[in-house]
């Protein structure tokens, strides 16, 4: 067997084709809050419901997608930020200055695509490196813990929680100042005239209502305790970049066997568990019992799974074939948040009123369909376009801002 050290861009390529298939995980999960299918009522008829499939598939998507995704594409996010500081340590302390001010690109990135769609994730990535930054000399064996540590934590905050609510009064107070922002801003004072006002044709008050949106939706995440989740995933992922795990990943194949063991014998029933109380959201944010059962499904199914999915395929990548055939997603990975941000462009203008309007009218169903197109022709595309150009539009932008000069586009 052949244990000669992994290339650089052989590293970078699975890097490329893991990031791919994470944002079309990701793109799957955001189009059921895209299509406003949880408004969808059981006798509604439409052309793209199809209630027994629909049903169906959604219980898939629970079981396989939701969260794992976000929480892949959050390994990746702290295994680049691993490597980053890898190479700033042979370019002197200024280096860091570099990645700091690439952090800042991409908080002004997400901060306007916050005010085109409130579930943003790259604002909130993007403050999560600044504490990858501060923890960047923890020695590799606390990186682990840290890690581990904090995909346990939601557990503990939910029970802290219970025994004292007023422990969600940050998040309460996050959610009144949508509240008010709502009142000032748009003349709405309840959660239907919100709704009402997704059916606007008005591109405008889409965009005003994103303001409030902003606070709902870091209200929610300090609810469910996704900042330690997403930042857990994030130093694991870093732990990996550190160590050059997959740079020796020819002697690694017994630990990946291990991870994607644990995380089908146990990821897989606690998936299913989580799913059944995902369908009671009602009692979750009340703060009951149940709350605190779905809350260590989250954390024994979720980022298990995830993890298994990523070591899979580690193991799959070392084989030729597999390699070869992967490799065809590496472009739409190299351009992830140029197509992430296409995702919200699609996602917006198919399904709210300002663009075709099929918002409460396609299910789970349908909308995986769509997803996968969208995601084929974001395949061609990414591919014909970095025949051209070296970089994609939105990361030649982000480039040009880090390093402060324009940079080469086209090849």
């Amino acid at each position: 067997m052949n244990h000669a050290p992994v290339a650089n861009d052989e590293r970078e390529r699975f890097m490329d084709v893991l990031r791919g298939f994470a944002i079309f995980g990701i793109f799957i999960a955001n189009l059921d809050f895209f299509a406003y299918y949880f408004l969808v009522k059981p006798n509604a008829q439409a052309v793209f419901l199809a209630p027994g499939l629909d049903e169906k598939m959604k219980l898939l998507h629970q079981l396989l997608i939701e969260g794992k995704f976000y929480s892949i594409f959050s390994f990746l996010f702290g295994w680049g930020i691993a490597l980053q500081l890898s190479r700033a340590a042979s370019k002197g302390p200024g280096a860091i200055g570099l990645i700091r001010r690439r952090l800042l690109g991409m908080l002004c990135i997400g901060f306007i695509h916050l005010l085109l769609w409130s579930g943003d994730i790259i604002f909130f990535y993007a403050w999560l490196g600044f504490i990858l930054l501060w923890i960047r000399k923890l020695q590799d064996k606390n990186l682990l813990r840290l890690g581990i540590a904090l995909l346990l934590s939601p557990i503990l905050l939910y029970s802290l929680k219970l025994c004292w609510p007023v422990l969600a009064l940050p998040s309460e107070a996050l959610a009144q100042i949508g509240v008010w922002i709502d009142e000032k801003l748009l003349g709405i004072k309840s959660e239907e005239a919100y709704f009402a006002l997704m059916h606007t044709e008005d591109f405008w008050l889409v965009v005003k209502s994103n303001i409030s949106g902003m606070f709902y939706r870091y209200s929610d995440l300090i609810f469910i305790s996704r900042i330690s989740k997403v930042l857990g995933m994030m130093v694991l992922g870093m732990w990996v970049g550190s160590t050059n795990f997959y740079k020796n990943i020819t002697t690694k194949r017994r630990v990946l066997f291990m991870i994607i063991t644990f995380g089908l014998l146990i990821g897989l029933p606690a998936n299913y568990l989580l799913s059944y109380y995902m369908n009671q959201k009602a009692i979750y944010y009340t703060l009951k019992m149940e709350g605190l059962y779905q809350t260590i499904a989250y954390a024994l199914g979720v980022a298990p799974l995830a993890l298994a999915y990523i070591a899979a395929l580690m193991l799959a990548f070392q084989n030729g074939t597999f390699n070869m055939l992967a490799s065809v997603v590496a472009p739409v990975g190299r351009m992830a948040l140029s197509n992430y941000l296409t995702h919200t462009a699609v996602g917006v203008f198919v399904f709210l009123h300002v663009g075709l309007g099929l918002m409460e009218k396609v299910g789970p169903f349908y909308y995986t369909i769509f997803a996968i197109l969208v995601f084929m022709a974001q395949i061609i595309f990414s591919t014909i376009w970095l025949n051209y150009f070296n970089y994609g539009p939105v990361e030649w932008l982000w480039r040009s801002f880090t390093y402060r000069k324009w940079q080469k586009m086209v090849k």
